[in-house]
């Protein structure tokens, strides 16, 4: 039975039409006679995907008991006993309720896939399993429900359902895919216009992956080997010389001039190891491209040209970028250089540029051969295999009565001419073959005794052993050497890389890199030393292990980092071919502590800056602010201590009330003034506790008065994880703030919403609003905004709201209000449990 077809439309966000566009896709194939079936199809209540409904045949859904509730999942088993030819199965990372055939919708519709039944289906770009990170930290929502990437990558069609994030906000707030009660909460979070062009550009990128990946496969059925133009990938290709900075910044140019084109810098090396290139140079230029938004590509190979043109046809490019050649003039005799020769072979399908720069003709050098270090011991008994070894074998044979002949004692001397090669390398290996040589013509080549060789047979057959054993000895040590010098490489471009990763993560431990340098060396310990001058002694700013070294003479191994700093390793003495990479540990030290020192001082300089504008703030504050209801207290109190007035009882009560309105307001001064304090010093300990809004906000209304704030909290809501003090007092500085610059004839909102795994309480007010430049400005502590009054307080009030809810793991923005005002939005964690989340706005957004 063949399998069925997997069709897929993939969405760019929620909303955005992928249900309406297959139920579409649906009407199409029905009108042309096809046998289809909607299996499951959810329309959340949208009245045009609704419609669309009409019309199909649908397959009854299957009820399954759960917690007490009824849900209802797809009926494979129904779908399967009907069999049609297409069946639609909507949201397919939907994860389906306990007791269900399967646990995830995607392995139903893969059952439905073997049984030869064509499916067509939908899923977002942020159900996708790999961008599940990415888009938390884009939208701030997880999304629990996925699927594999490779589900997806599967389908035989994958069509993008796609539209911009105006229309789509649009869309939203006239009501075509949420409720209007939920608009307001869903596009002022997930669906802003930034998120929205974000998941769109993911969904763009992964699809045009996938278009890629099309492409690829069927050039290679095809055995298409010519260059398809789809999209211009420019090669550089680089020797590891200056050069190479030009060719990049060349392609570069080249590469900006077309939408959507890639630079690939690849670098040819020997597979034998031999390369006049610079690891320093060649380091650069990896930085250099990649930081022109280009990639880094090493590949091995011996014919450079060749192995350029078949990388540069791999990745299907279209243009080649090279340097003019660095040989001299007489160095064209050894032969045309790779320029031409990329130039030559490249055909119609590749176009070559050559680059000029300021190393033409100047000369290459001739390539530098890297030896392996074999080790004394392995020498010392390379030798005795090689000397000894003969001589006791010429012991042996000459005083055993058994005529081996001479060709099997070639074969025995030989066997040690090639241990002599595994151990010690060529030079012992050469000696023992001479050795060898005269030891067999001495003593078993007539005549005996005698350096004469009678037969010339015999002649022929020693020159041949010490041919053979010279060949056999050069190759065997040159393997012997490549596979050493291969692990050594290996275990450098681990250490290389890690000290790259190190740089990417910003991680910035001192510690942790000396530890990591004194594992990799062996060494008891390590210091990094510096010192102010040539004449100031040496100081440690960081070491490990015991007993380190005060100085860079006292150390075993010392690596200078400048003038004034070097890294000294105690426990042994390093071999001269390990200093490279000890040289890039010694670099990313001076890094690391010069990156310490800087935060530590950003940081400093951001305190002193804190306190000095707090202070003055502060100062300011308390001269004016503090004084106003000071002056109308004293006022009061003088007015009524005076003996030449006969206050009445109305007026001494005006008097008394006034007063007790001074001492309320400094009250408030003061308690913003402490709590701002708080603040600043770090000493806000808040005691999280479930609680329920209903309980607290409202105790939060009593400084304002009663007609001025409209209360919607639904009951409905999940319970908040918070310090009911301290949202207490946050929310009344919304409130009083919102309050001040609201008209009297238009009531303050406090209304509140659950999205996602968080609670919402949005404040709107009508007043003038803010602009958004001066959105963040205003909760920063002793600002007030536009032209309110002095006496309306020090501008604390925000400030304290926001750490609050900072404090308890939340967050408080400002919005713009439609229809004209501000909207602050104080958000909160919801208490987990049954009850956590509410699923209808969350269930949307994540479908």
């Amino acid at each position: 039975m063949a399998r069925g077809k997997l069709r897929i439309y993939l969405g760019a966000a929620p909303g955005v039409g992928k249900t309406y566009a297959m139920l579409s896709e649906a009407h199409r194939r029905v009108e042309r006679g096809t046998d289809c079936v909607v299996a499951f199809v959810e329309h959340h209540g949208r009245p045009r995907t609704e419609v669309m409904l009409h019309g199909l045949e649908q397959i009854q859904r299957r009820e399954i008991e759960y917690r007490g509730g009824a849900f209802t999942e797809m009926d494979v088993d129904a779908v399967l006993e009907r069999r049609p030819a297409v069946a639609l199965v909507d949201e397919l990372a939907h994860t389906n309720v306990p007791g269900a055939r399967n646990t995830k919708r995607w392995q139903d519709v893969e059952e439905l896939l073997a049984a030869g039944i064509d499916v067509v289906s939908t899923v977002n770009i942020q159900h996708l399993e790999s961008l599940g990170d990415v888009v938390e930290s884009i939208t701030g929502v997880r999304q629990r429900e996925t699927v594999p990437d490779e589900v997806v990558r599967r389908a035989d069609q994958i069509e993008l359902v796609d539209m911009s994030p105006q229309a789509l906000r649009r869309r939203m707030a006239h009501g075509n895919i949420y409720k209007s009660d939920k608009v307001d909460a869903a596009l002022s979070n997930y669906f802003r216009p930034g998120n929205l062009t974000a998941l769109r550009e993911l969904a763009l990128l992964w699809v045009a992956d996938r278009v890629d990946e099309y492409l690829q496969q069927y050039r290679g059925e095809h055995d298409i080997k010519s260059t398809w133009q789809a999209r211009e990938r420019i090669v550089v290709g680089l020797t590891g010389g200056p050069e190479g900075r030009t060719l990049i910044r060349r392609a570069a140019r080249m590469a900006a001039k077309g939408s959507g084109s890639e630079i690939l810098a690849v670098y040819v090396a020997r597979s034998d190891g031999l390369t006049s290139a610079s690891p320093k140079e060649l380091a650069v230029q990896r930085t250099l491209v990649e930081d022109l938004g280009g990639s880094f590509h090493h590949v091995i190979g011996d014919d450079i040209p060749a192995s350029l043109l078949a990388f540069a046809r791999g990745v299907n490019a279209t243009q080649i970028v090279l340097g003019s050649s660095r040989r001299k003039a007489w160095q064209y005799i050894l032969g045309p250089g790779v320029g031409q020769t990329v130039a030559r072979d490249s055909g119609p399908d590749l176009d070559v540029h050559i680059v000029t720069h300021e190393e033409v003709a100047k000369g290459r050098g001739l390539p530098v051969a890297r030896g392996a270090r074999l080790g004394r011991a392995r020498i010392v008994w390379g030798w005795a295999a090689g000397v000894i070894g003969p001589a006791l074998l010429t012991v042996l044979l000459t005083n055993v009565d058994a005529d081996l002949g001479l060709a099997n004692d070639m074969l025995m001397f030989l066997t040690l001419t090639v241990a002599a090669a595994l151990l010690g390398g060529l030079v012992p290996a050469l000696a023992s073959a001479a050795f060898g040589s005269f030891l067999l013509n001495y003593y078993f080549t007539p005549p005996i005794h005698k350096i004469t060789i009678a037969d010339p047979k015999n002649i022929v057959a020693i020159v041949i052993f010490v041919l053979v054993a010279v060949s056999v000895a050069s190759v065997v040590d040159v393997a012997a050497r490549r596979t050493h010098q291969a692990a050594r490489l290996r275990a450098e471009s681990e250490i290389l890389s890690f000290l790259a990763g190190s740089v990417l993560r910003g991680e910035t431990s001192l510690d942790a890199l000396l530890e990591r340098v004194r594992e990799t060396f062996a060494m008891e310990s390590v210091a990094l030393l510096e010192r102010v001058s040539d004449v100031e002694p040496w100081t440690r700013a960081g070491s490990v292990g015991p007993h380190p070294v005060a100085r860079p003479e006292d150390a075993d191994v010392d690596m200078p980092v400048g003038d004034h700093m070097a890294l000294a390793l105690s426990g042994r003495v390093l071999p001269a071919e390990d200093r490279r990479v000890l040289g890039a540990f010694a670099a990313q030290a001076a890094v690391v502590l010069d990156r310490q020192r800087l935060v530590g001082e950003a940081e400093e300089a951001r305190k002193l800056a804190e306190g000095n504008r707090i202070r003055t703030a502060l100062l300011a504050a308390v001269s004016h602010d503090l004084r106003t209801p000071l002056a109308s207290i004293k006022a009061a109190v003088t007015s009524l201590r005076s003996d030449d007035v006969e206050w009445s009882e109305q007026d001494r009560a005006e008097l008394l009330e006034g007063i007790e309105d001074g001492a309320d307001r400094l009250d408030h001064l003061v308690g913003n003034l402490l709590d701002m304090s708080r603040l600043q010093t770090g000493t806000v300990t808040p005691l999280i506790r479930e609680i329920d809004l209903d309980e607290v906000v409202p105790m939060a209304l009593g400084g304002v008065p009663e007609d001025s704030v409209v209360l919607d909290i639904p009951e409905t809501l999940p319970m908040v994880e918070v310090d009911p003090g301290l949202l207490e007092r946050a929310v009344a500085n919304i409130v009083e703030n919102a309050v001040k610059y609201s008209p009297l004839d238009s009531p303050v909102t406090v209304a509140a919403s659950g999205l996602a795994e968080r609670v919402e309480i949005r404040v709107t007010d009508r007043g003038p609003g803010v602009p958004d430049a001066a959105k963040d400005r205003i909760f920063a502590p002793f600002q007030r905004y536009g032209d309110a009054p002095r006496g309306a307080g020090v501008g604390l009030g925000l400030a304290v709201a926001r750490g609050f809810a900072e404090a308890m793991g939340g967050t408080l923005a400002a919005e713009d209000t439609p229809g004209g005002g501000l909207t602050m939005v104080l958000t909160v964690r919801a208490a987990p449990g049954p009850g956590g989340a509410p699923a209808d706005l969350s269930a949307q957004v994540t479908s």
